[in-house]
Formats: structure tokens, sequence, C-alpha cells
């Protein structure tokens, strides 16, 4: 039996669900990093920063491969810097909305006082 499509994309943004993963992503995004270049841009210590490479990894979002001795990330499916920017623009339409709210509220107690 197959699984549900909802349930694919549940699990699938369950492995996006780590601040982490996110932000190795978006560096891998730009280029291929190795491990040190990672560790450098991301707080978090080397064996968490593995951990989450390989939960990237297991799900196939990214890739490893070997180049002048150093083990290089890079991004294994390019759509996923499109889900990001995406992501980016419903952030922006959301804040966006609720600062509109905070205005339209910050009116109505003004008009009340």
């Amino acid at each position: 039996m197959t699984r549900p499509l909802y349930e694919a994309k549940a699990e699938f943004f369950r492995t996006l669900g780590h601040p982490a993963r996110i932000r190795v992503l978006e560096l891998l995004c730009e280029r291929d990093h190795a491990v040190h270049e990672l560790l450098e841009q991301i707080d978090i210590g080397p064996s968490n920063l593995s951990h989450q490479l390989a939960v990237l990894r297991r799900n196939g979002l990214i890739a490893q491969s070997r180049r002048e001795g150093q083990v290089l990330y890079g991004i294994a499916v390019p759509e996923i810097r499109d889900l990001l920017l995406a992501a980016r623009a419903i952030l922006l339409d959301v804040l966006n909305d609720q600062e509109a709210l905070k205005r339209e509220l910050r009116a109505g107690r003004a008009a009340r006082a």
C-alpha cells in the first residue's frame, strides 16, 4: 500500500523543521561547502552538524562529493532554492499583514482615547 501524498509532504516538511538544516540549505544554495566552512557559518557543534547533514542526505536533499581531498556538500535538488525563496516571500507577506493589523489596532485605540 502506498503512502498518501499528504503524509510524504508532512515528512518532507519535518525534514526542514530544524533551523540548522535550513541554514545548511541556504548556504549550499550559494555554493558547495566543506564541513569546516559550514561550521564557521552555523553556531552548532561538529557532531550536531554531522547529524543534520546526515538527515538532509538521507532524505535526498543534499549530496556529498570528494574534491581535492575534501568532502564537499551540495544541493541535490535544485528546486530547494525555489522553496526557500517562496518561504521568504510568504514570511514577508505574513509580516506585512501583521504590521497592517497593528496599525489598524493602534488607530482604533487612539480613536477611543
